[in-house]
């Protein structure tokens, strides 16, 4: 608990030094990372790699940053594969235009489609030409500007104040913004316009009503629970690779990354069936994760 203490106090006081933080932009990234690993260090005089996210030059892994938006497409891609579609030529709708939606629209575009909206805490952006993820990555990551300011990179795409992303037809979307952001009225705007597959690239965006209409609808629905693993699977990476005392390269994670994914996906998909409930991904998720936890309890002894 004393350490506990000391670690805090001297971390509020290193933190509380800076003045470059906008308001409104303070979260957890690599910065604050460093900070907390930096002051663990100093106080413990250990130099496990206890917290991921880290830097590069100081045990962190390559596609760490990527991770979750990439994670969340790669299996996506797997849905639906299996269901003999693919991201090719898709129509695509993101929500939100932060770390996670950034690279969920990158790998998106990669696997070939057109990811034709954003959006941020203030409205939307609706580029049918196709989103210039390198003009978002400059607002959001270098200037930290509103998606607003898109239009003036791309005069055509169209800007719209307010919530209604959902409004813009597509036929993949990827709820990657904040909680309960995609409710019923929304999922049944979705399935109006034809949407085949929703995958959940934030932590509960859709609100149980949505999910339900998914469900009901045939829509192939991707929990977050499974969804966004991404990050935490490639903090795992990280943590293997201090364990070795190496550092794998951007390719080496990416795919390793991209497995991880592809499995969770069979693992869901082929308990949902197991249990009666074929392409239920919701139950899929919920079994597989509870059974695993109780095996592995029973397997120990904890009965």
């Amino acid at each position: 608990m004393a350490f506990c203490q000391s670690f805090m106090t001297e971390l509020s006081r290193h933190v509380g030094r800076l003045t470059d933080v906008p308001a409104g932009d303070i979260g957890v990234g690599e910065r604050e990372i460093g900070f907390m690993y930096g002051q663990y260090k100093r106080l413990s005089n250990c130099f496990e790699g206890v917290l991921t996210g880290k830097g590069l030059v100081y045990g962190g892994s390559l596609v760490r940053t990527e991770a979750t938006g990439y994670g969340l497409v790669y299996l996506m891609d797997e849905m639906l594969r299996q269901h003999g579609k693919s991201f090719k030529d898709k129509t695509v709708v993101v929500s939100g235009s932060g770390n996670v939606a950034i690279y969920a629209t990158q790998k998106a575009q990669q696997l070939g489609a057109k990811v034709v909206a954003l959006s941020d805490s203030n409205g939307y952006i609706v580029d049918n030409d196709g989103i210039d993820i390198a003009a978002v990555k400059e607002i959001k990551e270098v200037k930290r500007g509103r998606i607003s300011d898109y239009i003036n990179y791309r005069p055509k795409a169209e800007y719209v104040e307010g919530s209604g992303i959902w409004n813009v037809e597509c036929d993949v979307a990827l709820p990657c913004a904040t909680q309960n952001e995609l409710t019923e009225s929304d999922a049944k705007v979705l399935v109006k316009n034809k949407c085949i597959a929703v995958g959940e690239g934030a932590n509960m965006p859709c609100t149980l009503e949505a999910t339900e209409v998914f469900l009901q609808k045939g829509v192939l629905f991707a929990p977050g629970k499974a969804a966004n693993a991404g990050g935490v699977a490639t903090s795992a990476l990280e943590m293997s690779q201090n364990a070795l005392l190496t550092s794998w390269s951007f390719d080496e994670v990416d795919l390793k990354l991209k497995g991880i994914m592809a499995n969770i996906y069979t693992k869901i998909a082929t308990t949902a069936t197991e249990a009666g409930y074929k392409d239920n991904f919701v139950v899929g998720a919920n079994i597989a994760g509870f059974k695993k936890v109780a095996d592995a309890m029973i397997q120990q002894g904890a009965v």
